[in-house]
């Protein structure tokens, strides 16, 4: 009889465990929202930019998302991103910035697929841009909460 019991009041308090667990899960109201993070220090005092997203959100779900990085300047990050004056005048260094910034575009993809940026994982060379996709989606998502 003392099993039964045992057993009756382990099947409550994990059903109760189950009720609470999703009461903390966000919801999101549709739309199109837009999230910025702070400039990147990289302690020369200049600088490296920061990066700004736009997510559209349907039915309570991440439907699309567009990461962009930008220049402390307010300059694109783009195919010049790593050049000199227009000139490749280091090709290491441009291959670097080029790589971060590929990587930076997959970020958005992998926000879509999993729904979740808690899941998204850092991409090798473009960790600066994962911290400010992070703190970008933050933001937009902030203003998304119900």
């Amino acid at each position: 009889m003392k099993l039964k019991k045992a057993v009756a009041v382990l099947l409550a308090v994990t059903l109760i465990a189950f009720a609470f667990a999703g009461c903390g899960a966000k919801t999101y109201a549709d739309g199109t929202y837009t999230g910025k993070s702070s400039v990147y220090d990289d302690n020369n005092g200049e600088g490296d930019g920061y990066g700004e997203v736009t997510i559209t959100i349907t039915d309570g779900k991440i439907t699309a998302c567009e990461f962009n990085t930008y220049e402390t300047n307010g300059d694109l990050k783009d195919e010049e991103y790593g050049m000199q004056n227009g000139e490749i005048a280091n090709q290491d260094y441009y291959n670097k910035a080029q790589k971060a910034l590929a990587g930076s575009k997959e970020y958005a993809k992998l926000l879509v697929e999993t729904g979740d940026y808690h899941s998204i994982d850092a991409i090798s060379g473009a960790t600066i841009s994962y911290d400010q996709f992070m703190e970008a989606v933050d933001d937009a998502l902030s203003q998304a909460e119900e």
